[in-house]
């Protein structure tokens, strides 16, 4: 995969543990722990009920200090849902808005997202829709048909382009308008080798 050129289309913080949405904002402070004032900002969580790697309450690694969508799957997955007006990052609660980058949610892990103030984020794993956010879209969102919305409707409709998590790289100020240059990750060849 060659290198990738994209734009900060918008951003969001959460800075309250009540909504899953985030507030949007005009730019953001990449710490090594996080964006500053946003809810995930740490360097460790606990895993929750349904963590697909440690029992619920385990101290544990934040690999989830920032997340991203695309403007494109965002536009994907609005029109899967037959929605009237298009899904916002700031509702399905992330941090960064990309243009540019249609498939960002395949994305692999490792891939470097790097910005003009030499801020790099770093991709962790794909973000998979939940039962929570698709309630809250059925409750919130209209389709053009007038039927109603399953709770389900989000996680079938967003199944592979729900966005990326991940972690602050280098630290540094994210702007609204900034270009984006995304480093897809590549195996090095040994790592075929003898398979």
């Amino acid at each position: 995969m060659k290198r990738l050129v994209g734009k900060v289309d918008s951003l969001h913080l959460g800075v309250s543990e009540e909504t899953l949405g985030k507030e949007i904002c005009k730019s953001l402070d990449a710490h090594l722990s996080g964006f500053a004032e946003d809810r995930h900002n740490a360097f460790e969580r606990q895993a929750w009920a349904g963590d697909d790697k440690q029992a619920e309450g385990t101290r544990r690694r934040n690999e989830r200090q920032w997340s991203a969508v695309s403007v494109e799957e965002l536009a994907e997955i609005s029109d899967a849902m037959d929605l009237q007006e298009s899904l916002s990052a700031a509702d399905l609660g992330a941090n960064l808005c990309l243009s540019g980058i249609p498939k960002l949610s395949h994305l692999p892990k490792g891939s470097i997202i790097r910005f003009p103030s030499g801020a790099e984020l770093i991709v962790e794993e794909y973000n998979p829709p939940c039962l929570d956010m698709g309630k809250y879209i059925a409750a919130n969102y209209n389709t053009n048909s007038g039927d109603m919305l399953s709770d389900a409707a989000f996680s079938a409709a967003a199944k592979y382009s729900r966005g990326l998590v991940g972690v602050v790289e280098v630290p540094g100020i994210i702007a609204v308008g900034d270009d984006v240059i995304v480093i897809p990750y590549k195996a090095p060849a040994w790592a075929n080798k003898g398979r």
